[in-house]
């Protein structure tokens, strides 16, 4: 599979079936990405998951940034889509644009 990028993913929607996965790690992302899933999620669901939190709330942008790091890491081939946790959008343009940056 080549790489998927964002104008690859807006050809193929509608067209076809895409598949998307949640990963939070290097080896997650790694596994799947060898199963050519076509893009991969690094949720706030980690907050339940990965950290044992009660609810996403919590989660903070840096936790979020280090595990999209990870993922990408894993030099995945699939898209990578991170979550932009609680609090860190809706606050002004200027602060979610920064925070955007963050995770790209």
């Amino acid at each position: 599979m080549a790489r998927m990028s964002a104008p690859k993913f807006k050809a193929r929607k509608g067209k076809e079936k895409l598949v998307c996965l949640t990963a939070y790690d290097f080896i997650t992302a790694s596994i799947l990405d060898d199963a050519d899933v076509d893009m991969l999620l690094v949720g706030d669901s980690l907050a339940n998951v990965v950290l044992g939190l009660e609810t996403t709330l919590p989660v903070t942008l840096d936790e979020m940034v280090s595990h999209a790091k990870a993922v990408m890491r894993a030099r995945p081939k699939a898209l990578v889509i991170a979550d932009m946790p609680f609090l860190t959008y809706h606050i002004s343009i200027e602060e979610t644009l920064r925070n955007a940056g963050r995770l790209i």
